[in-house]
C-alpha cells in the first residue's frame, strides 16, 4: 500500500502527488497538517526512512528557529515537538510496504513505486 504525507501547499508535495497519479497505481493521501501522525506512526516513518528524527524536521521554519533551535533536544522531544507542530515535518513522504523516502525531489519518490 503506498501512501503519501501531503501539504497541498508545498509545491514540491503536489509534484509528488502527480508522479503518484501518473504512476496508477493506487495510494492514500494523509494531510498530516489536519491528520497528525501519532508518536508511533511518526517514529516508523523515521525508521523506514532510517534518518535520525532531526533529519526529518524543517530546520527553516519560523516555529523552529524560535523555540527549538538553540534547545539540545533528544530523539524523543525531536519528535514530540514534530507531532504538536506538524508543520516542522518535512515533505513529502511516501511509504510503499516497508519503504519509504522523502520527496526532494520528488523523483525519488519512483525509487520506491
Amino acid at each position: 500500500m503506498i501512501t503519501i504525507y501531503h501539504n497541498n501547499r508545498c509545491s514540491k508535495s503536489r509534484e509528488a502527488l502527480d508522479i503518484l497519479n501518473a504512476s496508477g497505481k493506487p495510494f492514500t493521501i494523509i494531510k498530516y497538517l489536519e491528520d497528525v501522525p501519532t508518536k508511533a506512526e511518526l517514529t516508523r516513518i523515521i525508521d523506514l526512512l532510517d534518518i535520525m528524527p532531526i533529519d526529518l524536521v524543517r530546520k527553516n521554519e519560523a516555529i523552529w528557529k524560535e523555540n527549538f533551535r538553540d534547545e539540545n533536544l533528544t530523539d524523543e522531544a525531536i519528535i514530540e515537538a514534530m507531532i504538536k507542530h506538524p508543520k516542522l515535518i518535512e515533505r513529502p513522504i511516501v511509504l510503499n510496504g516497508d519503504q519509504a523516502v522523502i520527496g526532494r525531489p520528488p523523483q525519488d519518490i519512483t525509487k520506491i513505486l
